[in-house]
């Protein structure tokens, strides 16, 4: 017997009482209240002693430390109840932080606003700018004289005013942004939840909420990570992952011998609780995250990310050149054509090129995706998404296939016991009530069986697993597993409570549970059982499971009342009858078995019977007698049939993968929309081959075996069997991570002629180009699939916290609609960048064709420094935020994914790009050249017609700024559309810039002309209403 018994010995001398292990509760914060005490109790272990402890790991300082009494005595030293923990409140928390420290981290110093700051001022070109300004107050400030050197003051203090506020709007949107990436920091770390036991109930708690003398429940199913020091109470079969921290690779198992439970590692067999000694900063995890705490980044940045500063790069590389040019065209036609002597002028042209520099570089490209990303996971977080990884977001949009899960993705995870064979007698569906009243009525089922089986189902359940009811006192609300709950209310309505049957048999109740003997559930068993001592001698082992596996187990049944041999007919006719006929129903079935032994050995196996994955299965859980099969409904969603058309509209594949059985699988699948009856089906309705099989089918036509029998990944074989497969059933976390890892390295779409006789022959259409896969888990055992899919989705309430862990996104609400959601914002972050783009690069190429001709031609730009340093804030800062809060549109999913290797910048960005660029220039060179039309042009006889501070000049820098506040409409849209000004309604963030930036123009050429006017260039008296008509 490998169960663990720590703490068997006599507890009377610690006052306990009954331990409710099924009332799971979800502890609110106001439950949690932490009372004010005394600064901490002296008869408590010092935190040295127990961080000693933890470092020597042996039972020699764990005697020391409980006063020669072992772990009962650090017990009675912490205050703790073994059976009921602490109180609830805990009446003494605040001694307790004191004393041991809390388990959570100071919070990590945010960068301080003047940091960032710092960074924008050392910028490049910020310097010049700086530098410029700087020399000319000193040259024409000092040495100048009369106009000449108050416009050199004026030019210069509004320099340093435009570069303040390019600084701070920079500084502001990286200080917004690292504070948006410790808000989703703080939000995963409130989804990460525990099992505590307070006052004898269990309950979750979030980490910050657990201190030292704590007893945590934990298991390998939904409770798996270790998050503080601790020492093993009690349990059966645990073994835990310590790699991550000691390098061994094989699991270590925890007993009375070994019973110190590490922080940081992973419980991946067995269940139990243990007493925790060290948290936060002072267990062992914490002191080495500690040590390396201070090179926490803000998060990571996306590949596209990358992509765009080396476009960035690029195009500033192209920038510098055309500045370089026309500054060297000014310089020949000044000093070597028109033989110039005026050297001060030089102050000008280099400011001049500064100017174009710093709009030639698209510094906000890359800022655009960040906010965009940002943008999006705080939208998608509010639409059930929460984003642990924001490149996730990105890569969402490409996605070409989604693997799902089928319970509680596409189904509602209500389960409800619906339909049953027991004691011979089947009970078909009725409407939709449940089952359990019909049979706790029928005489033709004997009591005996009855009580039998309501035992089964309370006590071959998870300790995590339990319902309560709701307000009106008659809707239950499951907590656990959502199946077990369905089997947990099923025995109410045969008359037995779980709590209370939980609480009296032996080898399960709080008290007695070191005599029992558990096997937790595991994909590869696809079955659970618990063995407990009967009052007369020996055990009884009850097994529940897959229906086709418990069958596979059963040695005996109940016909009538009576125990008979299971035969092969027996199994057939049951297969037939019962498991087929509930499976179409689209009902999973689930096997109920027990056998009674004189003596249990959990370790022992059978060599004749095997699990799934070909292990040996243990000896306990064979030679069964079967009690009863009960089909389980959960219904479909009602919002995935219509998700799932979206997604093929949108060229993404959707593909079921459960553990279900197959003609379950089918009946859900053909519901969904995911089996279509037109393209998966022949003309009877049966599925068409290849679209729908077995995992243990999957893995013999995607491996090559060899003499001992061991599977090697064919990736030919599965090229031949994945464009067809629609529906994998009876998969294991393996077959998932085939799937990931096959759909990923496939290269199909190379062979365009094979790829066209698919789509003729059998109407499947190809993507021309590597798969993006998208992959749902909520189990342990699905980790490495969703690590190794390019995007992983966890489920936020089934699943385990190793499957969140793992995941890029966390689905709230287990709901496949949200992962439709996530690919339809995924799709927006890209044509936001894309929008973008096209705006900031029709502006770079029409300034710097604009400087360059003016430059050739010997005409001065109408644009000045200070002009081109406001279109720069108009570009990067106020457009990127724009543009990049534009919300998605369900056209979105009317087209394909965006390729892989596509160019960011499409044909139509192009055409549109040069053809709005080339109207600008056109019409910027056109009224510099012929302006005498323009009325109003002279206020006085001595105004200048023309030239800077002209009301010529003026009208021009007024005209290009409008023409570029007017192309963020333009660029909205990216397929030539020409309604350019639909959907502005949801987004009054963009119409608040847009409007922002137009009032600001408006301000700046007829409110502030007369102060701006030397340093703007611009004509004292603005403009008249008719140049602002035209």
């Amino acid at each position: 017997n490998s169960s663990v018994a720590i703490l068997a010995r006599d507890f009377a001398c610690v006052p306990h009482g009954s331990f409710a292990t099924a009332r799971l509760t979800v502890v609110s914060m106001a439950k949690l209240a932490r009372v004010q005490p005394d600064m901490g109790d002296p008869s408590w272990p010092t935190r040295l002693e127990l961080t000693t402890l933890m470092e020597e790991q042996t039972i020699e300082e764990l005697q020391k430390v409980g006063k020669d009494n072992g772990l009962l005595g650090l017990c009675s030293r912490l205050g703790t109840d073994p059976q009921r923990g602490l109180t609830n409140p805990v009446a003494d928390w605040s001694g307790r932080v004191a004393q041991f420290g809390e388990n959570q981290f100071e919070e990590r110093k945010l960068t301080p606003y003047w940091r960032f700051l710092l960074v924008q001022l050392k910028e490049k070109i910020i310097l010049l700018l700086l530098f410029m300004a700087t020399l000319e107050i000193v040259i024409k400030g000092i040495f100048g004289e009369g106009m000449e050197r108050t416009e050199a003051i004026a030019e210069s203090s509004v320099l340093y005013a435009t570069v303040t506020i390019i600084v701070n709007i920079a500084a502001f949107l990286d200080w917004k942004r690292e504070r948006m990436f410790e808000a989703l920091t703080k939000r995963l770390a409130a989804s990460n939840m525990r099992y505590i036991i307070r006052d004898g109930t269990q309950m979750q708690v979030t980490d910050e909420h657990i201190c030292v003398g704590d007893i945590m429940s934990f298991n390998a199913h939904l409770a798996a990570i270790i998050s503080f020091d601790g020492i093993l109470l009690s349990g059966q079969d645990v073994r835990c992952d310590e790699s991550a921290l000691t390098g061994e690779p094989e699991p270590i198992a925890k007993s009375a011998e070994k019973p110190f439970m590490i922080s940081g590692t992973t419980v991946n067999a067995g269940k139990g609780t243990m007493l925790v000694i060290a948290v936060g900063e002072y267990c062992i995890a914490g002191k080495i995250k500690k040590s390396v705490y201070g090179g926490e980044g803000g998060g990571e940045l996306s590949p596209l990310y990358g992509k765009l500063d080396a476009m960035a790069t690029r195009i500033g590389k192209v920038g510098v050149v055309c500045a370089l040019t026309a500054m060297i065209a000014i310089l020949i036609w000044q000093y070597g054509v028109h033989k110039s002597t005026n050297y001060k002028q030089l102050m000008d042209i280099f400011l001049q090129t500064i100017g174009i520099l710093a709009c030639a570089i698209p510094e906000g490209l890359p800022l655009a995706l960040v906010i965009a990303l940002a943008l999006t996971s705080n939208k998608m977080s509010s639409e059930n998404n929460l984003v642990k990884t924001l490149n996730s977001c990105e890569t969402m949009g490409s996605a070409t296939t989604i693997c799902t899960d089928k319970t509680g993705t596409l189904t509602t995870n209500r389960m409800t016991t619906r339909a049953a064979w027991i004691d011979g007698v089947m009970f078909e569906v009725q409407g939709t009530e449940p089952v359990g009243p019909r049979v706790a009525a029928d005489t033709r089922v004997d009591a005996g069986r009855k009580e039998l089986l309501a035992h089964l189902m309370c006590v071959c359940t998870m300790d995590e697993s339990g319902f309560r009811y709701g307000d009106d006192g008659k809707t239950p609300i499951f907590l656990g597993n959502p199946t077990e709950c369905a089997l947990l209310k099923m025995a109410e309505e045969l008359g037995y409570k779980y709590a209370d049957v939980r609480e009296l048999v032996v080898g399960r109740s709080a008290n007695t549970i070191d005599q029992g003997v558990s096997k937790v559930f595991t994909s590869s068993r696809k079955m659970m059982s618990w063995a407990v001592p009967k009052p007369e001698g020996g055990y009884r082992v009850y097994a529940k499971g897959a229906s086709e596996i418990i069958l596979s187990r059963v040695v005996n049944t109940f016909q009538a009342g009576k125990e008979v041999k299971m035969d092969d007919d027996e199994v057939d006719n049951l297969t037939d009858m019962v498991i087929s006929k509930f499976a179409k129903l689209a009902m999973r079935t689930i096997g109920l078995a027990y056998k009674d032994v004189d003596t249990i050995d959990s370790d022992e196996v059978d060599p004749l019977i095997k699990n799934t994955d070909g292990s040996p299965a243990f000896s306990m859980e064979t030679g069964l007698t079967l009690l009863g099969i009960v089909g389980i409904e959960d219904p479909l969603r009602p919002e995935v049939a219509p998700a799932i058309v979206r997604c093929f509209k949108a060229g993404i594949d959707v593909r079921m993968v459960t553990g279900d059985n197959l003609a379950t699988a089918i009946a859900i699948a053909k519901g969904a929309g995911i089996l279509n009856m037109e393209l998966h089906c022949d003309k009877n309705g049966e599925v068409l081959p290849k679209r729908a099989m077995e995992g243990k089918v999957f893995r013999k036509m995607v491996h090559d075996y060899n003499a001992e029998g061991e599977a090697t990944f064919n990736q030919a074989k599965f090229d031949e069997v994945w464009p067809y497969l629609r529906v994998l059933a009876r998969s294991s976390p393996d077959d998932k991570l085939t799937l990931a890892k096959g759909l990923n390295a496939s290269t199909v779409f190379e062979d365009k002629e094979k790829c066209r006789m698919l789509k003729v022959q059998e109407k499947i259409e190809i993507f021309p180009d590597r798969q993006v896969v998208a992959m749902t888990g909520d189990g342990t055992n699905d980790a490495p699939a969703l690590k190794n899919a390019d995007v992983g989705f966890a489920m936020g309430i089934a699943g385990t916290q190793i499957a969140k862990d793992a995941a890029n996104i966390i689905l709230l609400d287990d709901n496949f609609a949200s992962i439709v959601v996530a690919a339809k914002w995924g799709r927006n972050v890209f044509d936001s960048i894309q929008k973008f783009l096209q705006f900031q690069l029709t502006v770079n190429i029409s300034i710097l064709t604009l400087n360059v001709i003016c430059a050739v031609i010997d005409i001065k730009c109408p644009l000045t420094v200070l002009h081109l340093l406001w279109l720069n804030l108009i570009m990067d800062s106020a457009a990127s935020v724009a543009l990049a809060s534009e919300p998605p549109t369900d056209e979105l999913l009317e087209r394909p994914p965006v390729n892989r290797h596509d160019s960011i910048v499409t044909k139509q960005m192009l055409m549109n790009m040069i053809g709005v660029a080339a109207y600008e220039v056109g019409l910027m060179i056109f009224l510099l050249l012929d302006y005498e039309w323009i009325p109003d042009l002279q206020d006085h006889h001595s105004d200048p017609m023309t030239g800077p501070k002209s009301r010529h000049y003026t009208m021009l820098f007024n005209i290009f700024v409008l023409m570029q506040v007017f192309n963020e409409y333009n660029a909205r849209f990216l397929r030539g559309e020409w309604q350019i000004w639909r959907g502005l309604n949801n987004n009054r963030l963009y119409l608040f810039i847009s409007i922002g930036t137009m009032l600001l123009q408006i301000i700046m050429v007829q409110v502030a002309a007369p102060v701006l006017t030397f340093a703007l260039k611009i004509h004292p008296a603005g403009l008249s209403w008719r140049q602002w008509l035209i």
